[in-house]
C-alpha cells in the first residue's frame, strides 16, 4: 500500500544498535547525503481512532502519558524489527534487489532492532549515505517478524531473546479506573511499507537533507472514545486486530532537515 503523505518525523535508532549498510549507490555524478531519523513523538492532531472523545497526551522525559476519561496509559520504550530500509528515485517504479543499478538508496538490509525514543525528545540522525543528486519520492521498508528457524535472524534473536518470534515490542503502565498494572505488548506483524513524500524529497549535490520515520504510538491503543488495555491487545487477544490496525495507520515519514519532529513543509501544522 503506497500513502501519499506529507513528510513525517521518526525517532532515533541508537547508533551502538544498529549497523547501517549504504548500499545500492550510483557512484556517477553530483551527489548529496540524506539521513535517516525515528521518532515516536505523536503527530500534529488529537490522538483518537473512531469517534468520541480525544485522548490528551503528554511527552515528558522518556515517557509519553496519553489519558483519556479515567484511564491511563505511561508507555515507557518501544522498539521494532525494521530491514530493507530503502529510498526510491522518482523515475523509478519499485526498489528491487539487483545492487549498484542506482534505483534506490539503501539505508539498511536488516533485519536491524529499532528503539524509537519516547517522550519529549526531538528526532535524531540514526544514518546517513550518500544518494545521488535528483528527486526521491518514496521511502519502502518493512517491519519484520522475525523467525527463530531463519539463520537470518539468528544473531538478532540471540542478542534480543525478547524478540523472538515477533517485531514489536512496547511496555508501560496502564491505570483503568485507579487500578494500575505494568504491561508488556508484543506483536508478530510483518508487513511491508511504502510511504509517499509529496513533494518529493529533492536532493542537492553537497547538501545535507533528513528524512523521520514515525510511528505515532500515542495511537495504538485507542479505539471508540477508550484506551485498550495493551495486554488485551497481544497475540490471540480480543483487541490485537483493532491494534494491529493502528499501528499501521499510524506509519508516517516525511522530510525534517531541523529535526524537530515536525515535516518541513508543515511546521505550522
Amino acid at each position: 500500500m503506497v500513502r501519499a503523505r506529507s513528510y513525517s518525523v521518526l525517532r532515533l535508532f541508537p547508533a551502538a544498535a544498529l549497523v547501517w549498510l549504504a548500499a545500492c549507490s550510483n557512484g556517477g555524478g553530483g551527489a548529496g547525503s540524506v539521513s535517516l531519523s525515528l521518532s515516536a513523538r505523536p503527530a500534529p492532531v488529537a490522538a483518537t481512532t473512531g469517534s468520541g472523545p480525544t485522548a490528551s497526551v503528554v511527552t515528558a522525559g522518556d515517557s509519553t502519558v496519553i489519558a483519556l476519561g479515567n484511564d491511563t496509559l505511561i508507555l515507557r520504550s518501544l522498539a521494532v524489527v525494521l530491514e530493507q530500509i530503502e529510498m526510491k528515485r522518482l523515475d523509478t517504479p519499485s526498489c528491487d534487489s539487483i545492487p549498484t543499478n542506482g534505483d534506490c538508496e539503501e539505508f539498511e538490509s536488516g533485519p536491524v532492532l529499532a528503539t524509537f525514543p519516547l517522550g519529549a525528545t526531538n528526532a535524531a540522525a540514526a544514518v546517513s549515505v550518500s544518494a545521488p543528486a535528483g528527486q526521491y519520492d518514496k521511502l519502502e521498508f518493512q517491519i519484520h517478524k522475525t523467525d527463530s528457524t531463519s539463520s537470518k535472524d539468528a544473531a538478532l534473536i540471540a542478542a534480543n531473546p525478547d524478540f523472538k518470534d515477533i517485531s514489536i515490542r512496547v511496555t508501560g503502565t496502564f491505570s483503568q479506573s485507579g487500578t494500575r498494572s505494568d504491561f508488556v505488548f508484543t506483536s508478530p506483524l510483518d508487513a511491508s511499507e511504502e510511504i509517499g513524500f509529496n513533494p518529493p524529497l529533492t536532493v542537492v549535490d553537497g547538501t545535507p537533507a533528513n528524512l523521520t520515520i514515525r510511528l505515532d504510538v500515542s495511537t495504538w491503543f485507542v479505539n471508540n472514545g477508550a484506551l485498550i488495555d495493551p495486554a488485551s491487545a497481544n497475540v490471540g487477544g480480543p483487541n490485537e486486530g483493532i491494534v494491529q490496525n493502528n499501528i499501521k495507520s499510524s506509519i508516517d515519514a516525511f522530510e525534517d532537515d531541523n529535526r524537530d519532529g515536525r515535516d518541513d513543509h508543515h511546521e505550522g501544522s
